[in-house]
């Protein structure tokens, strides 16, 4: 499902009829931790679910590189300091957002994905070569 920055990867079932799997969950969120500082929490399974849902709507097998999961407020604040467009509140301190990217797909192609699944916010990310996706309220931007 995911490879990261640290040349980790991450391949794992984490839903099956219904019930999350506990272990794989625990997975993931270790997975999407702040690579900057170790810091991990609880990702709000509605995130994890809409990153499933795009990814399975673009039919690919490659994973998803994660750009950023979960965010300390250090990091948060620091990236803020040094890029437009970070939010002062980001989703992404909550564990409730993702920066996705794939080899094989557009970020127009993973946006419209991302979309058609009407569960979060989605922000288009053309220069950067990514897409974030979230599971607060349905929104839509390019950044």
């Amino acid at each position: 499902m995911f490879s990261g920055r640290t040349g980790e990867r991450l391949d794992t079932i984490y839903w099956i009829e219904g019930d999350y799997i506990p272990e794989a969950i625990q997975e993931i969120n270790v997975f999407m931790r702040d690579w900057r500082t170790g810091e991990a929490v609880q990702i709000d399974l509605r995130t994890i679910d809409i990153m499933s849902a795009a990814k399975n709507l673009l039919d690919v097998d490659e994973p998803y590189m994660m750009l950023s999961g979960y965010r300390s407020p250090q990091t948060n604040a620091m990236l803020r300091n040094g890029t437009a467009g970070v939010a002062r509140n980001s989703l992404h301190m909550r564990g409730q957002a993702a920066d996705l990217r794939l080899q094989s797909r557009s970020t127009a192609q993973m946006a419209q994905a991302a979309l058609a699944c009407r569960a979060g916010g989605v922000g288009r990310y053309s220069r950067s070569n990514f897409v974030h996706m979230d599971c607060g309220p349905v929104r839509s931007w390019r950044g």
